[in-house]
């Protein structure tokens, strides 16, 4: 198959296995909200911070150098070996680590929570060879297989134990499942690759050399990703992190539609084509066209009917996270994009560009913090969080024009123009409904808004550019023959 034909094939793949995953995931999350203490999250939230913001270390970006194709990586089987060796060396010295720190810092579910989640990391790490050798094939089948039944399983596992009543357990047996069955999946079923050890000094070289390049620009947006988290446990308390981190959580759903998807794919289809500006150009335009218009279509409908979707689907206790639950519907507007170009310049093999903005970000995230967060508390961190994503997104879409060549009009005034006039069109129909008696129940004023804007948005955006859908259906038709 074509680079074109394994592209579209893996996003169909995992488009397909997504859709089924979301709404999996989506039920599993309204079920555990309803079934556990709003503290449960927050414990939960600020453990899995402290281990994924911690975890950058022993992974070392070593993913990046093995999916940037160079002399060193050129034989695959030998380069994936190498990469398992070195995984099994930083990510066992880094579990001591935070195992032992955890005993020594922190107690109760909190300790466990460490424990638990150190130990899971450190297990589905290691299964990151024949993951990556998938992902750098451009051949995303099994692995959309696999996220599909892990959702299925973990569901099942977290939703019986948080029924009989076992509250933290519940949500840390969900990435227990997901290390054994990954394990199970790459390696024992049918196996991707054989895990060997092996010691090649200039391959290792390499590794280390251009994995402490992307480690740094993947430890500053893994501080990014993890520091609001981190700072609302310990200044604003648990209760508030179960607030905000469950808002986080189902603002990103309906982008795990497609978002996800074609983020997975990306990466290696940019790696593919560094060489070829224009079919790179071709690429990222495309792959950032469908993530502008899936993300404004579903981030502007979440802001809509934000209230009737918190107060049917979880219940009142939850009522408070609805304005950071918009604010966070925002910030999953763009956040796509933010993955996309930072894949770019890693497949080009340029992270340094990245690492500048990143730091920039990350001092403003603490100013914003420090500023926002301690006035407004956890609507403060969310707009604080979405600035924090625009002062980046912006240089980083500039600077990518060394590389590519595209038109940042076309990419963005189409969905524009249609996310106005959506939101208009669900304003006034609140407005025609809501006037004299009062608003009816909450089933039709949220089916209404969600209505009159999916319908105005896909009409005005189908009038706006017709011809470039298209054109970009019969590629992928084309592609898929």
């Amino acid at each position: 198959m074509s680079l074109a034909q394994r592209s579209v094939a893996s996003i169909g793949w995992n488009a397909g296995s997504n859709l089924a995953k979301v709404v999996i995931l989506l039920a599993r999350s309204i079920l555990l909200a309803r079934l556990l203490p709003v503290e449960v999250f927050g414990t939960y939230a600020l453990a899995t911070s402290i281990v994924t913001a911690s975890g950058i270390l022993p992974l070392w970006g070593l993913g990046g150098a093995f999916l940037h194709r160079t002399t060193e990586t050129a034989d695959e089987e030998q380069a994936a070996a190498v990469l398992f060796t070195l995984r099994v060396i930083l990510l066992t010295g880094w579990a001591l680590i935070v195992v032992g720190a955890s005993y020594w810092l922190s107690s109760g579910p909190l300790r466990l929570a460490l424990v638990v989640l150190t130990l899971s990391f450190a297990g589905l790490h290691l299964s990151d060879a024949p993951r990556f050798i998938l992902t750098r094939r451009v051949v995303h089948r099994r692995l959309a297989l696999l996220d599909l039944l892990a959702a299925i399983i973990t569901t099942i596992v977290a939703v019986y134990l948080a029924w009989q009543g076992f509250g933290l357990v519940a949500l840390l047996a969900t990435d227990i499942a997901t290390t054994l069955l990954t394990g199970l999946f790459l390696f024992v079923w049918r196996p991707v690759w054989r895990p060997r050890f092996l010691w090649l000094h200039d391959t290792i070289r390499y590794y280390l050399r251009f994995g402490s390049q992307t480690m740094t620009e993947s430890a500053l947006s893994e501080a990014i990703d993890n520091f609001d988290d981190i700072w609302v446990g310990a200044y604003l308390g648990n209760n508030a992190l179960g607030l905000y981190s469950r808002a986080y959580t189902f603002a990103t759903y309906p982008r795990r539609f497609l978002a996800f998807p074609v983020n997975l794919v990306a990466g290696g289809t940019y790696a593919e084509l560094k060489g070829a500006r224009h079919q790179l150009s071709q690429a990222f335009f495309r792959t950032n066209a469908v993530l502008v218009r899936s993300g404004f279509l579903f981030g502007g409908l979440l802001v809509l009917i934000a209230p009737e979707f918190v107060h049917l689907a979880l219940g009142d206790k939850w009522l408070p996270m609805i304005p950071v639950f918009r604010l966070m519907a925002i910030f999953t507007l763009l956040d796509p994009i933010r993955i996309t170009v930072s894949q770019l310049f890693i497949a080009v093999g340029q992270p340094k560009r990245i690492v500048h903005v990143r730091v920039i970000q990350l001092a403003a995230l603490v100013i914003g913090l420090y500023l926002l967060g301690r006035t407004w508390g956890i609507i403060g961190v969310a707009l604080a969080i979405n600035g924090v994503l625009l002062l980046g997104l912006v240089p980083l879409m500039y600077s990518a024009r060394d590389y590519i060549d595209f038109s940042a009009w076309r990419l963005f005034i189409g969905p524009t123009v249609a996310l106005i006039t959506g939101v208009a069109a669900a304003l006034a129909i609140t407005w025609a409904l809501c006037r004299g008696t009062g608003c009816p129940n909450d089933w039709i004023v949220g089916t209404a808004k969600a209505l009159a804007f999916t319908l105005s948005f896909g009409g005005v955006l189908m009038a706006i550019e017709r011809r470039d859908l298209a054109l970009m259906i019969a590629k992928a038709r084309r592609s898929l023959r």
